[in-house]
């Protein structure tokens, strides 16, 4: 599993807004990025690809649940981690406000602060360079006591499959696969339905439980209901956040 988020914002010297995104792996501590970029979903995805690329690909990825990683939509998925997704990772999110659910990444934005944002450096290259050189000592010269007092590096190993492979999905049976368009809705019951903006373009499936209801997937993965008299579109199901759940992910709620 690795842990990702966003270093609260800073200003260099010259005035430019310092946003740090930061990648670790949960098991051993070992910081996998710390990279300044704008917090878009387009950034992040173009680190997060050079990272797979470079140390394999992660089972899960926990983050919080504010953009660009989590959204109000339907089980809280934003485009990019829709793509997470749909690479076969499992997507967990802590509790709003809530940030002890990633207490030793939160942990690690402490020393990373206090080691390279005080005094912040003088401009957007030499803050890079300064979070590029805390990174190495991290990863490798400082000893961590929940690691028997070894540095991350001498427990951490990258996967040996480094290439991705998208998994194929099996809808339940009797859906009618139906394409979504670019603002994220369908076509059901003569009315346009509006499914979701992370899920622009793709493919979800329907399933008719009567005739005024249908349930919606994208793969395996329940999003909400669809009834004929409703015509503010998708009911998402309620997801509990994934905290407490021993790595099991969302969880619908009874």
């Amino acid at each position: 599993m690795w842990t990702v988020d966003f270093k609260g914002s800073f200003y260099t010297a010259d005035r430019r807004r310092v946003c740090a995104l930061t990648v670790r792996d949960l098991a051993t501590c070992y910081v996998l990025a710390v990279r300044q970029v704008r917090p878009t979903e387009q950034a992040v995805g173009k680190v997060l690809r050079a990272l797979f690329a470079r140390y394999g690909q992660p089972r899960a990825i926990r983050s919080d649940n504010g953009p660009p990683f989590g959204s109000t939509g339907p089980r809280g998925w934003t485009p990019l981690s829709l793509w997470w997704v749909r690479q076969g990772i499992r997507v967990e999110f802590g509790r709003p406000a809530c940030p002890q659910d990633n207490a030793g990444h939160e942990q690690m934005h402490g020393v990373l602060k206090q080691a390279t944002a005080q005094p912040p450096a003088k401009h957007l290259v030499a803050q890079q360079r300064r979070f590029d050189r805390w990174r190495r000592e991290y990863n490798h010269a400082r000893p961590h006591a929940a690691l028997g007092q070894c540095p991350p590096a001498k427990r951490y190993r990258p996967r040996r499959r480094r290439t991705v492979r998208v998994p194929v999905w099996a809808y339940p049976p009797g859906c009618e696969l139906l394409r979504l368009d670019a603002r994220g809705r369908i076509r059901w019951g003569a009315r346009t339905r509006h499914i979701g903006r992370a899920f622009a373009r793709q493919q979800v499936g329907l399933k008719a439980k009567t005739s005024q209801l249908a349930e919606v997937y994208f793969g395996p993965h329940l999003l909400g209901t669809l009834h004929l008299a409703d015509l503010a579109g998708l009911r998402p199901v309620q997801w509990r956040h994934s905290h407490h759940t021993k790595g099991r992910g969302l969880r619908p709620l009874p």
